[in-house]
């Protein structure tokens, strides 16, 4: 199995680390066939305690001692982490002896010895026998717990005591079972256990930390292993282009080879990463500086998990239990020489922009050539269906020039420790689609490959955070997530801008990009790569600093970003005798094209968008239009250029057959929503301008392109709803008005649509998934059409939305259910309205709005509104007696809704069905049912207002009279039990 730990005995340990082998035989005797004893034999000789503990305090603290001279002897990279392995499992026994030795037990150690008799005592008694061998085994293979940089080391010293705690226990089944523990007094006994059990482990583990402190003075690995290096640097404390790893890896890297042939040209090609840009310049402003990598690069924030058991690291939640953590320099250190990570890959994870490229590209320049061998493999630039071996030695090809074997370029390295940077494994997943899913576990497997040929190497694969869920893990496999910029780092990054770019700006009369003004757009500048877009957007003219007073708003901000950099990109091809009208419009056709790879994401309900999927969209759609086609009626080919030029556009490869697969995605999510909302809008305001009509008759409304986007997916999500009140705030009032009585027309005509317009457009979220029904699009479209009027009126009434029906609330009813069927949980969780139930002169009437905020329990329901009586009724009260029809109907739903109000609700329907649909009218007040107000009782009669108790006790005497005794009578015991009811009251 990949990424098992191989267990090492004591002894085998000792033996290692150049311990006398008579010595070490000696140790084997004293413990007298340990091994025989752990397989259910007996051994020969003796198990003699005082012996045994000699040879292991004399040969444990010999060999930690000598440990640095050993490491000194070490030849190959192969055997150092197997060295400190074996030194690590010397101070876990070699402590556990230590803390018994200092121990005050009632019997000497030296008399804790099994006699001949006492063996075959022992052997006639399997139980006996099993016990005794117990502890025997857990000598013969140390299997404790080790240390981990991605684990606290106040997790590993807990589990250790287990362990120890696990030993003391075996220890002393071992000697209960021995003569001389049975001559001693009940009393002497009892203490002895009670110093095993309780005082044993805890002092094992003081020793085990001295310990460990002195081999960390001979082996800086093991203090790499543990997140001590975190406690000496503060929290605030900003650090920049992984420095660190160099200084801590300094040390190991000294006395090794430099490399040779293509291994050194390699490393040049690493080491000249920290003097490119970050960017490409020409992404700014005429004259901008970008900032080469070396400077601008600062650790991020990180948490790290060992991927094991339920959930995995695709989810939020999954992540809550690892803590965050700054010192990512200390914690590669730790990775790239914990003898763990030989077995299975390091697996970062990151948002769009979070940086996860540009650290493959940092570490490789840190890493020390004489110790270390990156080679690092952008996987959008190699073959995808080629194995490992093969993408490897393309990416060093592409490096260096030079054509090499894997076997030729780890021999080139001399000692050095291969390290792999595989960047880019979402890439291939979405690109290739299951195909690569076991790229990890390939991965996992070269690894056990390599080290069996006695070349270890160390593997790092990076991937976006939302794909994480379509892999397949190996055993042992440790993610790090990268965590967005905290506000010191951002003002650390905005003060290694300024002073990049300080005379160009004092040139220009710019002011430097402050923190006040960059704070209002923070969760943009935790991204890295979306900070530096903000920088680049204000270096043109001040934007973020002008008007601070009265900022943008986050619509405004996200429409100027994005028309600037299409602006500054249309400037660089047209000529500038046309580029004031020219270039506006052609700004636009540029934001209506990425405004299409927005809905093709967003109709697909995921991040990513394929090449080949963006390109049968834009076909159904606009047809194959030529390249001078206006508006987005541009061919693929022409629009994929345009995306390529815009940076906070992903653009996602790989090769296959020969091919290039492509995908895209923004940066951040809300660019996209953005774009969804700003040409939804468009669309629908399109739909104001003047329709030719052949006849004086009212011509049908075409909102052909708007029922093909907006019958797929939902508009409701909180970001995309602020989006769009912002944007419609700034339409006229006469203009929004018009609007919204047009789609008011709009929601009516296309419930009788028979036609599919653009029938080719069919974005599923899989490409096996089928398509959505026409009900389900019916039903999106309709509750696209009410959140936009709703945005443009604020509130609406049923009977402005349905004027065609005679009962409005009826029809708002139907139009509910039709939306739910068509939503999926979550789509119908984030659809947030509000009503409110009221008459108007034509009956029953319903308030609806949009939600704000979190949500709040609805205005108590008048059973008068409910069956249509008016407003105020308090004659006879009514009943029906379909209740047990209303309980049939919830189960045959089979919504989760439903079921869980039918579950709370099947005692009432039991015990009290009639109750549900019996109603009580009061004078002045809603009308009510009795199971309501006996609920109201006895859940709350305590935290009723002043009265209302008496008057739901009132309504309740009088509904009696309107239900069968069995009722009756369990509805007077019940509120009896509760004090709200005398047992005699009431007929």
């Amino acid at each position: 199995m990949v990424g098992v730990r191989r267990l090492l005995s004591f002894s085998d340990a000792l033996a290692l680390l150049g311990c006398d082998p008579p010595a070490v035989a000696m140790l084997d005797r004293a413990r007298g066939g340990a091994l025989n004893f752990a397989t259910g034999g007996v051994g020969d000789g003796l198990v003699r305690i005082a012996d045994a503990r000699g040879s292991v305090l004399a040969l444990g603290r010999g060999a930690v001692r000598g440990l640095g001279r050993c490491l000194g002897r070490a030849e190959g990279r192969a055997e150092r982490p197997e060295l400190l392995q074996a030194a690590h499992t010397v101070i876990v026994v070699l402590a556990w002896f230590q803390a018994l030795e200092e121990l005050h037990l009632p019997v000497r150690l030296a008399d804790l010895q099994l006699t001949r008799r006492e063996q075959l005592a022992l052997a006639s008694a399997s139980h006996a026998a099993e016990r005794g061998a117990a502890f025997a085994r857990l000598l013969a293979a140390t299997d404790a717990p080790c240390p981990a940089p991605h684990r606290p080391f106040e997790a590993v010293t807990g589990e250790l005591r287990r362990w120890y705690e696990g030993l003391s226990g075996r220890f002393l089944d071992f000697a209960e079972g021995l003569h001389v523990w049975v001559s001693q007094t009940e009393t002497a006994r009892e203490e002895a256990r009670r110093a095993i059990r309780a005082e044993l482990p805890g002092e094992a583990v003081r020793h085990y930390e001295s310990l460990y402190a002195q081999l960390a003075q001979a082996a800086p690995e093991f203090g790499y292993w543990t997140t001590q290096i975190e406690h000496r640097a503060t929290r605030a404390e900003v650090r920049r282009s992984l420095r660190g790893v160099t200084e801590l890896l300094a040390d190991l890297a000294r006395t090794g080879r430099p490399p040779m042939d293509v291994a050194a040209s390699l490393a040049r090609s690493s080491e000249a990463a920290p003097s490119r840009p970050v960017l490409d310049a020409s992404s700014g402003p005429e004259g901008i500086r970008v900032p080469m990598l070396g400077e601008m690069y600062l650790d991020p924030d990180f948490r790290v998990r060992e991927v094991a058991g339920a959930g995995g690291p695709a989810t939020e939640s999954w992540w809550e239990e690892a803590p965050l953590r700054h010192d990512l320099t200390g914690y590669l250190a730790g990775a790239l020489t914990y003898a763990g990570a030989a077995g299975a890959p390091l697996l970062v994870l990151g948002q769009p922009g979070a940086g996860k490229s540009v650290l493959t590209r940092v570490l490789a320049s840190r890493l020390p050539s004489a110790g270390f061998l990156p080679v690092r493999v952008p996987l959008r630039d190699v073959r995808a269906e080629d194995d490992l071996q093969d993408q490897i030695e393309q990416a060093v090809r592409t490096a260096t020039g030079e054509r090499a074997s894997w076997p030729e370029l780890v021999r080139s390295a001399g000692g050095a420790v291969p390290v792999l940077l595989f960047d880019g494994f979402d890439e291939l997943l979405q690109t290739t689609g299951v195909h690569h899913s076991d790229f990890l576990i390939r991965v996992a497997r070269l690894q056990q490959r390599e080290a069996e040929q006695g070349r270890p190497i160390r593997a790092l694969v990076t991937s976006r955070i939302a794909v994480a869920d379509r892999a397949r893990y190996p055993e042992g496999l440790v993610a790090l997530r990268l965590e967005p910029f905290r506000p010191e780092q951002i003002r650390h990054w905005l003060v290694l801008w300024n002073e990049a770019n300080a005379d160009r700006f004092a040139a220009r009369g710019l002011r430097p990009l402050d923190w006040v003004a960059v704070e209002r757009h923070q969760a943009l500048a935790a991204q890295p790569l979306l900070l530096t877009m903000l920088a680049l957007y204000d270096a043109a003219d001040n934007a973020l600093l002008r008007d601070s007073d009265s900022p943008l708003d986050e619509a405004e901000l996200y429409e100027e970003l994005l028309t600037s950099f299409a602006r500054r990109e249309i400037d660089k091809t047209v000529p500038a005798a046309a580029q004031d009208e020219e270039a506006r419009a052609r700004a636009e056709r540029e934001l209506q094209r990425l405004s299409l790879v927005a809905f093709a994401l967003h109709n697909r309900r995921r991040q990513w968008v394929s090449a080949a999927e963006l390109d049968e969209d834009l076909a159904a759609l606009m047809g194959r239009a030529s390249a001078q086609a206006s508006g987005f009626r541009t061919p693929l080919g022409a629009a994929e250029v345009a995306l390529a030029r815009f940076f906070f556009v992903q653009r996602a490869q790989s090769v296959r057959d020969g091919r290039v697969l492509a995908t895209y995605e923004f940066l951040h999510a809300t660019f996209g929503e953005y774009l969804v909302v700003r040409l939804s809008l468009h669309v629908l305001t399109s739909l104001l301008a003047p329709r030719p009509s052949l006849s004086m008759a009212e011509s049908s409304i075409d909102d052909d392109l708007a029922y093909t986007l907006l019958s797929y997916a939902p508009l409701s999500s909180r970001q995309m709803l602020r989006f769009a009140g912002s944007m419609v705030r700034r339409i006229r009032p006469d203009e929004r008005s018009r609007l919204a009585a047009l789609l008011i027309a709009v929601l009516q005509q296309h419930g009788k649509r028979t036609h599919e317009p653009h029938s080719a457009y069919r974005p599923s979220r899989f490409p096996a998934s089928p398509g959505l029904r026409t009900s389900a699009r019916h039903g999106i479209y309709g509750a696209n059409l009410v959140l936009v009027i709703l945005l443009l009126k604020g509130r609406v009434s049923s009977g402005e939305l349905f004027p065609t029906w005679s009962d409005h609330a009826s029809a708002w009813h139907r139009h509910v259910l039709l939306w739910r069927s068509a939503f999926d949980e979550e789509q119908w969780t984030d659809f947030g309205l509000s009503t409110g139930h009221a008459w108007n002169e034509t009956g029953r009437e319903l308030g609806i709005s949009l939600r704000e905020g979190a949500v709040n329990p609805p205005e108590p329901l008048d059973m008068n509104w409910l069956y249509r009586n008016p407003e105020g009724n308090d004659g006879r009260g009514w009943s029906r007696s379909y209740w047990d029809e209303i309980q049939h109907k919830m189960d045959v739903s089979g919504g989760t809704n439903d079921g869980v109000v039918r579950h709370a609700m099947d005692p009432v329907f039991a015990w009290l069905g009639p109750a549900v649909t019996t109603f009580l009218t009061s004078p002045g007040g809603p009308a009510t049912s009795l199971a309501h107000d006996v609920l109201k009782l006895l859940l709350g009669a305590g935290e009723l207002p002043p009265g209302e108790e008496e008057a739901v006790r009132t309504r309740v005497l009088r509904a009696l009279d309107h239900v069968s005794p069995e009722v009756r009578t369990r509805v007077r015991r019940l509120l009896a039990q509760r004090q709200c009811l005398s047992p005699g009251t009431g007929p």
